[in-house]
């Protein structure tokens, strides 16, 4: 029986390659065997339903047929990539190109060995700030849970002075070949060594602390520094600030997603700020200054034209946020609230009368 390759990844049959994507790439963050809680058999098993449902042959013959078809030869085929997903091909008598290439180098005194030291995994965390602090520069100490390397063994997950020896399992190479029959020929595919994890060397003393893996899970303390005028959503990319690379390879990145909190005044759009202002018909009427809050905590007092149109916002230049990278700030859009007076009294029904006859 065929394996479900949606079901697999969590998406439905009509999935978009980049749904398929983000999919993969959830799940293989998450049981990636060099997390705490990772599962190598289910990180292969999605691994194979990305290969297959990414390319576009292989999935409409995955659909149509319930399995791929590859390097079948015959007419219209596509062929068969020796280089793809790790296989090799070969017919019969003809032997495995690859053993004959390894023989050439060995006899060469050039032994073949597939190193697969990862490079460590992306890390990407959610920093909430509030409107204030987006208005100017800002030093942020993010601590998060990230693997480390090993400073029992210094990443080198066993004790250098007790030295190695060769994998028995692989014979050094680092990796090993399964061969697999089928109607089109004979297959084999090229996978890492377990028993050595790929680097054709067994040490002769692993290290106690962190298993042979190199790295253990520890803290991070980083300082983020966020620009003024930072947008909601806005990402800060800080190189090699994330999980360690294994036995001295490349650490990832750390990548900090800026949320800004809700404020209770301001409404932000872009770099300009948008308030509601009650105020009253007579302070219109009556050119009054009205005292309007900013970003800044200061108080503005801005003279209201009677001549305004109270259904569009009224705007204070220069009193929004910071332009990030560009200097200069937006605007403060103030949109009223009409108050009109409850029921007048004779001196100020008068009053009203006699302003209209001067209309």
């Amino acid at each position: 029986m065929s394996k479900d390759y949606y079901k697999i990844l969590g998406v439905t049959k009509g999935a978009t390659e980049d749904e398929i994507k983000k999919a993969y790439r959830k799940l293989a963050h998450e049981h990636h065997p060099d997390r705490p809680h990772g599962d190598e058999k289910k990180f292969k098993e999605i691994n194979e339903a990305y290969q297959i449902l990414s390319n576009k042959e292989k999935r409409a013959q995955y659909d149509n047929f319930g399995q791929v078809f590859e390097g079948s030869g015959f007419p219209g085929g596509q062929g068969f990539d020796p280089n793809q997903m790790g296989f090799e091909f070969s017919f019969g008598d003809f032997g495995n190109l690859n053993d004959v290439f390894d023989a050439f180098f060995e006899g060469l005194g050039v032994k073949q060995k597939r190193r697969t030291y990862n490079r460590g995994g992306d890390i990407e965390i959610m920093q909430e700030i509030t409107l204030e602090e987006a208005f100017k520069p800002l030093e942020k100490k993010i601590k998060f849970t990230v693997l480390r390397v090993c400073e029992s063994c210094k990443g080198m997950g066993h004790d250098p002075k007790a030295g190695t020896s060769e994998c028995a399992h692989c014979g050094g190479r680092g990796e090993i070949r399964e061969a697999r029959n089928s109607f089109f020929g004979s297959f084999s595919q090229v996978k890492q060594c377990k028993e050595c994890n790929g680097s054709g060397m067994i040490p002769k003393k692993p290290c106690a602390s962190c298993k042979s893996a190199g790295r253990v899970i520890g803290e991070r303390v980083v300082q983020v520094d966020i620009r003024q005028g930072v947008q909601n959503g806005q990402i800060i990319k800080i190189k090699g600030a994330g999980e360690d690379g294994s036995h001295g390879a490349e650490a990832g990145d750390l990548y900090v997603r800026i949320m800004i909190r809700p404020h209770s005044i301001f409404r932000r759009e872009g770099d300009n700020l948008y308030i509601k202002k009650p105020i009253n018909v007579t302070d219109i009427l009556l050119g009054k200054k009205v005292e309007i809050p900013t970003i800044t905590g200061e108080k503005r007092a801005l003279e209201i034209p009677s001549s305004i149109n109270i259904r569009e916002p009224f705007r204070a230049s220069g009193e929004g946020m910071p332009h990030f990278n560009m200097g200069g700030r937006g605007d403060l859009l103030i949109e009223f609230d009409l108050k009109f007076p409850g029921k007048l009294n004779p001196k100020a029904k008068k009053a009203l009368e006699d302003f209209e006859k001067e209309l």
